[in-house]
């Protein structure tokens, strides 16, 4: 556990999101928790540091982007699970909204709206592989208009449904990372 929080500060001292560093953080100690032995930690302990490496390639491999457009991503991470609007983080940044909108395409590819929406999806993604919780329950929580519009965007992102994302996914990963151990 210790290890773990030292890796995770690092990143996040290297410029991973503290969200998801944390959120990775959980993750790992609680495997942890459940690992009966020296073996399995270690390998646990490798498979982390090579997933956690991997997110710092990939975080280091995208463009540096501005202060603004930094700020701006920090405040859907903060706040993903509420409905988020153009106009709240232009607010929030003193921005205009037509300012941000054309900052944000710019330095990352795709409108805001669409980025948040990503976001959620990812979120949802891992909800539905690695809890419990009903459909309806992460459609609230990410904040979507209805089930309805939730299963739509989510169709659209992956491909398929989320009740067919859970049955292909539920803790697959998990179990894959498990296998060798057993």
């Amino acid at each position: 556990a210790i290890g773990t929080a030292m890796i995770i500060r690092y990143c996040v001292h290297a410029g991973m999101e503290q969200e998801k560093a944390y959120a990775l953080s959980d993750f790992y100690i609680q495997k942890m928790d459940k690992c009966q032995s020296i073996d399995e930690i270690s390998k646990l302990h490798d498979v982390m540091c090579i997933d956690l490496c991997k997110k710092m390639n990939e975080l280091r491999r995208s463009q540096i982007l501005s202060k603004p457009i930094v700020l701006c991503i920090d405040y859907i991470y903060s706040h993903i699970h509420n409905r988020i609007t153009v106009k709240e983080l232009a607010e929030h940044l003193n921005f205009s909204e037509s300012y941000l909108s054309k900052l944000f395409h710019k330095e990352m590819g795709l409108p805001i709206s669409q980025y948040i929406l990503k976001l959620k999806i990812e979120k949802a993604k891992n909800l539905l592989q690695y809890s419990e919780y009903s459909i309806i329950d992460i459609s609230n929580y990410l904040s979507f208009s209805s089930q309805s519009h939730f299963i739509q965007v989510f169709q659209k992102y992956t491909g398929m449904t989320p009740h067919k994302y859970r049955t292909k996914h539920f803790r697959s990963d998990w179990v894959e990372m498990l296998t060798p151990l057993i």
